[in-house]
């Protein structure tokens, strides 16, 4: 099943600007004042409620003050949760993200969930390899295609090696945004596409390499679904930072933020819109000070119901 109707979110209690992961995410930009925890949180808290009141299962669990993660409101890069009752751990580029991993917050989960195995893949990152979960990879489950953009958060070999453990047939490519006068590479995958049931939202601009293009258009058609196609300029504002989701009646949602919504054209929403509800919530704190969106902040737990 490509959607699940449990996510799980963390709840900010001293978010701001990483610098230690701003040195390959060019989305982030620092802002100043002493009100950026208190607006993050209000967006945070905002987004929920719309969630909740679609019916989606959310799971909130606060941050701690102590250890200081600055980015735990992106809780997808360390931890994915799925069918067959496996939670996996990932190995992280910034040291200050390693401590997100938190044994109580499975313990959380396993309240409501079924936990058969917690694979424990983060020891590469003491060697310099990372694979940042479902940030550097995304997923269709139906197909069993795992897409995957090379970066210093996604080391080919590591992501190579995940799909075969779990059944995957890897797409590897390389993307690219424009950052001043270079092309420098997307940290995430999670930014440029997003692989929902029946279509798959994705930036092809930022793939320079046309075999490599071509390669990933193929598998996508060859998959059944329709691509909706964004430019650069529209996945800038995170307009591929999307996740579709289901309530607790089966019926879909693609979540965004509300930057990632206003710059799709009438067009783009119709072509959504044939398949699924659009639910957008600003964002624009923890967007600008994060470099990450919506799809950033939901960790889907597939887990078998207790």
């Amino acid at each position: 099943m490509q959607t699940t109707d449990t996510v799980l979110m963390i709840e900010p209690i001293a978010f701001g600007y990483n610098a230690e992961t701003a040195k390959n995410n060019y989305f982030q930009v620092e802002q100043t004042g002493s009100d950026i925890q208190s607006k993050a949180l209000a967006e945070f808290n905002t987004f929920v409620g719309k969630l909740r009141s679609k019916g989606i299962n959310v799971i909130t669990i606060k941050d701690t003050l102590d250890p200081h993660t600055p980015d735990s409101i992106f809780p997808n890069n360390w931890v994915s949760f799925h069918k067959d009752g496996k939670v996996v751990l990932y190995p992280m580029f910034a040291s200050n993200r390693r401590v997100e991993r938190r044994e109580d917050i499975i313990e959380s989960i396993q309240e409501g969930f079924e936990v058969t195995e917690i694979d424990d893949w983060s020891f590469p990152e003491t060697q310099g390899h990372f694979l940042e979960g479902t940030g550097s990879m995304i997923f269709d489950h139906d197909n069993k295609i795992a897409y995957g953009s090379v970066s210093l958060r996604l080391d080919e070999n590591l992501f190579r090696e995940f799909c075969e453990k779990y059944g995957f047939t890897p797409v590897v490519f390389h993307s690219y945004q424009t950052v001043g006068e270079e092309r420098l590479p997307i940290y995430h995958t999670n930014v440029m596409m997003c692989v929902a049931d029946q279509f798959v939202v994705i930036c092809l601009d930022c793939i320079d390499n046309k075999v490599e293009r071509e390669k990933v258009v193929e598998t996508i058609k060859n998959s059944g679904k329709e691509i909706i196609e964004i430019s650069e300029a529209q996945m800038q504002q995170f307009a591929g930072n999307m996740l579709q989701v289901q309530n607790k009646d089966g019926k879909k949602f693609l979540v965004m933020s509300q930057t990632a919504y206003q710059s799709l054209n009438p067009g783009q929403i119709s072509a959504i819109e044939k398949y699924c509800e659009i639910i957008y919530s600003d964002l624009n704190t923890i967007e600008v000070n994060g470099g990450g969106s919506a799809r950033c902040m939901l960790a889907e737990v597939f887990l078998p119901k207790k």
